[in-house]
């Protein structure tokens, strides 16, 4: 077993959507022999499954004023809030899919390693969910690609509760719609109050590291260091789909079309699906605070032909006041009549 590095140039990387892309990278196109062992922090993200829909699951319009970043990972599960008081670890299997499925393998050296420090920590009956005093610190999720996968999970250690709340509160009206794979919500909690006070969320990672690898000091770990070989395809990755709001916002089932345009305030995307006689689903995605309300021009089209009539009428009820009417029109009229 080893360690891989995923720093670059010697500093950490908190980017989400590089950190989600590296199990797809190591598992489909690296392909290094044995069993490596990531174990990294994002900044405050909402990470959610290759098949969910995002306008069900997440506040987007909260991720955006929050500066929240947004990673569709390469895998499925649910949707989840991580930030700087939240570790992952994940396992990456080359030619071994023996435990594939077998959530309990991955996480039982966490686990014990938990236990040690005196905790009581358990996974939860036919679930992939790790649990302390009965609420979930952990959600783990797996794939694999011919015999080889990837597994893993997260370490609630002083996760921002409230911002995890607000970012995934879901949307009523698009749950109802049942388009994708709906996430289960649980009671969470985090770590830090049970472990010795002494413990940072950097002591953490480095005793977890000790107990996994059963070493005394990190430096008799075997560590792979990811080369600027590496990084360069990793962003080539990035720039072609991880990265892009096609992929995190645009991926979702039901709505087969994301574009976007730059506006006077901003960028402004549209995720859709629609014939020449119905819009069928409509969102809109602004990076930049709307003054007025898009839901209104939303409502007001699906369902009804994307006629200019008919978008230039929905327009006008969403009473915008720093989107020029004219360019926003061109924007619709152009895309859902393609």
């Amino acid at each position: 077993m080893y360690l891989i590095d995923t720093s670059r140039n010697g500093d950490p990387v908190f980017d989400a959507r590089v950190n989600q892309s590296l199990d797809n990278y190591f598992v489909n196109e690296k392909k290094l022999p044995g069993h490596g062992l990531m174990m990294y922090i994002n900044q405050p993200s909402v990470i959610i499954g290759k098949n969910q829909n995002v306008w069900a699951e997440v506040n987007v319009d909260f991720l955006h004023q929050h500066d929240i970043q947004l990673a569709r990972r390469t895998s499925g599960g649910g949707a989840v809030y991580h930030d700087l008081g939240n570790i992952i670890f994940e396992n990456i299997l080359i030619d071994d899919d023996s435990e594939f499925g077998n959530y309990a393998y991955f996480a039982e050296p966490v686990l014990n390693a938990l236990r040690k420090l005196g905790l009581d920590v358990q996974m939860k009956e036919n679930s992939s969910d790790l649990i302390f005093q009965g609420k979930k610190f952990s959600g783990m999720t797996m794939f694999k690609n011919g015999s080889s996968l990837a597994a893993g999970g997260t370490i609630m250690y002083d996760l921002n509760l409230d911002d995890a709340h607000e970012s995934l509160t879901e949307d009523e009206s698009e749950q109802a719609k049942r388009l994708g794979v709906a996430s289960r919500r649980s009671p969470v909690v985090n770590l830090k109050d049970f472990l010795p006070d002494s413990m940072d969320i950097v002591g953490l990672r480095e005793y977890l590291l000790k107990e996994i690898f059963e070493v005394d000091d990190l430096d008799d770990i075997e560590v792979y260091h990811m080369t600027d070989e590496d990084w360069e395809i990793i962003d080539q990755r990035m720039a072609e789909t991880y990265g892009t709001d096609e992929w995190n916002y645009g991926r979702n089932p039901g709505y087969y079309h994301y574009v976007a345009q730059e506006f006077a305030d901003g960028r402004l995307g549209i995720n859709y699906t629609a014939t020449h006689n119905e819009v069928v689903h409509l969102k809109f995605n602004p990076d930049f605070s709307v003054d007025g309300d898009l839901k209104q021009v939303e409502n007001a089209l699906i369902g009804k032909a994307p006629s200019r009539v008919n978008i230039e009428n929905a327009i006008k009820k969403g009473k915008l006041r720093n989107i020029d009417f004219k360019q926003l029109s061109n924007f619709l009229n152009q895309f859902l009549n393609s």
